[in-house]
């Protein structure tokens, strides 16, 4: 069942927020982003709770502290598929994204970091007659 990112008071999103995708793995997010206080609630949880590793929330702040933005905007992200880290990896990506709509002067600092090209690799999948993706069962000669 689709869950979805809840609006702000009062109905419909406002024009000042912006909505985008990101993607990283086998992780889909939809990132709604407005103006506030510079909360971040990811799947109903904050960001601390449903990221605990450090390395994890500096990667997903990212967009915002490239651009200036950490304490003026609020992010509102429901993320589904994957594991941790490609979950993280796809916040950041549509983060990005959606700080792109809100501002294009904000495109080139953001493409110069890397953060709003898709990293398309993917876990290759697992062939019949060998161990993995690629490793051939070891041959005996006796």
């Amino acid at each position: 069942m689709r869950e979805r990112i809840p609006s702000p008071p009062g109905g419909r999103p406002t024009g000042t927020s912006f909505t985008a995708v990101g993607r990283r793995k086998r992780s889909v997010a939809r990132v709604l982003l407005q103006p506030g206080n510079g909360a971040f609630i990811v799947n109903g949880l904050p960001l601390e709770q449903r990221f605990p590793r450090a390395s994890h929330q500096s990667a997903i702040t990212l967009p915002l502290r490239l651009t200036n933005r950490l304490g003026q905007m609020n992010v509102l992200a429901k993320v589904v598929g994957g594991g941790v880290s490609g979950q993280a990896g796809a916040i950041v990506h549509a983060t990005a994204r959606a700080l792109l709509k809100s501002d294009e002067n904000n495109k080139q600092v953001l493409r110069e970091s890397g953060l709003l090209t898709r990293d398309a690799r993917e876990k290759e999948r697992e062939k019949y007659g060998l161990v993995g993706a690629r490793r051939a069962k070891q041959y005996t000669k006796r």
